[in-house]
């Protein structure tokens, strides 16, 4: 993985159409602009705790991450149960799904050709960050 730091650079705003896109059918166009969007203040919520990192492999697919993607991070967030998370396994960092049950935590892939990480006292484990967005290219 690649790791990024947020810098803010000054506000970016860029149009924002408010009406919405049809995803199934086509819908007349509504060429009616009304506001401007810095992604930003839309996406980075705690900009000191916010970084990036760009996801490499296929574990995450079933979850809409893919090799490639930029997740956008957030330490300030409580690592919750079923919550996404950048995590450090043994000096390695990964991206997995955290679930806590009972006295245990385990780290779950979401693809069923890899296997969970169940995290025992003899491991060193750290959670670096709650993903809170995915930037995918299409």
């Amino acid at each position: 993985m690649n790791i990024y730091g947020f810098q803010a650079r000054g506000r970016l705003k860029l149009p924002l159409y408010l009406a919405s896109i049809a995803a199934g059918f086509p819908s007349p166009a509504d060429d009616f602009l009304d506001k401007k969007l810095d992604l930003n203040e839309h996406l980075i919520r705690h900009p000191a705790a916010t970084f990036f990192v760009r996801v490499q492999g296929n574990s995450m697919i079933q979850a809409g991450i893919h090799s490639g993607d930029v997740l956008i991070v957030d330490r300030s967030l409580e690592p919750a149960d079923r919550k996404i998370v950048v995590a450090v396994v043994n000096g390695e960092l990964t991206v997995k799904r955290l679930r806590r049950k009972k006295d245990r935590t385990v780290l779950t892939a979401e693809n069923p050709e890899y296997q969970d990480i169940e995290v025992t006292p003899e491991m060193d484990f750290d959670i670096w960050g709650v993903v809170i967005h995915v930037i995918h290219s299409v």
